[in-house]
């Protein structure tokens, strides 16, 4: 499995190309899964429900199967798990875009837009290999995408993980 991320500051537009990616690659022929790290809790169940009253019985995993799609709940009641411990529990595809998990050690395409008011990522980070943006940027050591032209982003990650046709 290919890996690749999309990184940036909060409300940089990062989920809008990600979404954009994933309609595009998976376009073109490939699998596509995505991971999304969040630094809130997160909980698909509700207080009552049967499968809330499993986690809260002591059930490790808790599975919601419909005929349409299934989730996958895992108790690991510790550290917050770790990139490659969450890539190892996905099914085989393609690529898998990573949202988020900034300081991992995967290559990136930064995300970056003047009205975060926040600095670039990538000059401080070498597996930062490009840089998305609106704004007209020069000066950096790596090459700048039109953050709009979601073609050009999926044919450079595409080609970063070999598979440009």
């Amino acid at each position: 499995m290919k890996v690749y991320g999309i990184i940036g500051w909060k409300n940089s537009g990062k989920t809008g190309l990600v979404e954009r990616l994933v309609a595009e690659i998976s376009g073109r022929g490939f699998s596509v899964s995505t991971v999304k790290h969040v630094h809130h809790a997160v909980d698909l169940d509700q207080p009552g429900k049967d499968s809330f009253r499993h986690r809260a019985a002591g059930a490790r995993e808790v599975v919601l199967a419909s005929a349409d799609r299934f989730a996958l709940m895992v108790e690991h009641r510790g550290p917050e798990p770790e990139l490659p411990a969450i890539l190892a529990r996905l099914a085989p595809v393609d690529l898998v875009l990573v949202e988020g998990y900034k300081r991992d050690a995967h290559r990136k395409v930064e995300v970056w837009r003047a009205e975060t008011g926040q600095g670039l990522i990538q000059p401080g980070d070498p597996l930062v290999r490009a840089v998305a943006t609106d704004a007209a940027l020069g000066g950096l050591s790596v090459p700048v995408l039109d953050l709009n032209d979601t073609n050009a982003v999926a044919n450079f990650i595409l080609r970063e993980v070999g598979l440009a046709v």
